[in-house]
């Protein structure tokens, strides 16, 4: 038999009692803080709460200098893009626009920039000591001509022979005059025609023996050349080009100094100018080559 004593199990069930008061408590005051306002975690639960109250005036903001203002201004009008108007012309086909706003940019998203003759002529002569190219390096133009007639028609692709102003060729075109009256003969020997002849000129030149850089013929003897035709094609004599004519010596002065150009792909001229030399080349020298090539030709673009 053990023995027990009579004030224990009263002890024991006071503590329990404490206890659960104290839990009950405890969960009465946690509901009473959340309901009431916010719950600080760093805090106790049960210390009392103390929140911070400000009894000054906040600080005033200062205010900037207008120095400073202006120099922002300034630095945001030079932040501005370019603004380019071309609300007038429409956009390039397969293009992004015509002229880039950004300073690096994809070159094949834009159109192509087109530069002045006086802005390429001076480019030309840079370019070419950066490449070190020939003295006599040629310069070539790319003429489009408007070939449009009334009631939708078009000129024919023709070849003819100007004058340059400054002509960029050393050697003089070999010329042959076919004639075969002794006085035409003879003014033609005169003004530096390399082969003078008749019907006999036909058989040497369909052997390729006797060759020239252009032909002359007077109106008398055109019909009796016709067999060359098929051989000289665009060389042979013809009226609107100037090759046949009685008046032999303005035309040997055209032919043995002039430049012959045609037009290709219907309406292109592609030809030699002059030379880039830029010790003594001045500019104006390939501005006035370009214009008799585009005054004796149809309206040039």
């Amino acid at each position: 038999m053990i023995a027990l004593n009579s004030e224990g199990p009263l002890t024991a069930d006071m503590a329990t009692c404490t206890r659960n008061v104290w839990k009950v408590l405890s969960g009465c005051q946690k509901q009473l803080l959340s309901a009431g306002g916010p719950s600080y975690s760093a805090v106790s639960q049960v210390a009392p709460r103390t929140l911070p109250i400000r009894t000054y005036a906040a600080v005033r903001a200062r205010k900037k200098d207008k120095k400073e203002e202006e120099k922002k201004k300034e630095k945001e009008e030079k932040k501005e893009k370019r603004v380019i108007d071309d609300k007038d012309r429409p956009k390039p086909f397969g293009k992004t626009a015509w002229v880039p706003v950004d300073d690096v940019y994809v070159k094949r998203f834009y159109a192509r920039v087109v530069h002045s003759a006086s802005d390429s002529v001076s480019m030309l002569k840079r370019f070419q000591k950066l490449d070190f190219a020939p003295a006599d390096q040629p310069v070539y133009v790319d003429l489009k001509l408007d070939m449009k007639l009334e009631k939708k028609k078009k000129v024919d692709p023709f070849v003819s022979t100007v004058h340059l102003p400054h002509p960029f060729k050393t050697e003089i075109n070999k010329v042959l005059v076919f004639t075969e009256d002794s006085g035409q003969a003879k003014v033609a020997k005169e003004n530096g025609a390399a082969v003078v002849g008749g019907a006999e000129l036909i058989q040497p030149i369909l052997d390729d023996e006797i060759s020239a850089d252009f032909y002359i013929a007077v109106p008398d003897i055109l019909t009796k050349i016709l067999p060359l035709k098929n051989k000289l094609r665009k060389k042979f004599p013809k009226g609107k080009r100037g090759s046949v004519t009685n008046n032999i010596s303005q035309a040997l002065q055209l032919f043995k100094t002039g430049h012959e150009y045609m037009v290709e792909s219907d309406c292109f001229v592609r030809t030699q100018i002059a030379t880039v030399r830029p010790t003594w080349l001045p500019q104006n020298v390939l501005l006035c080559s370009t214009c008799p090539v585009s005054k004796s030709s149809p309206t040039c673009r």
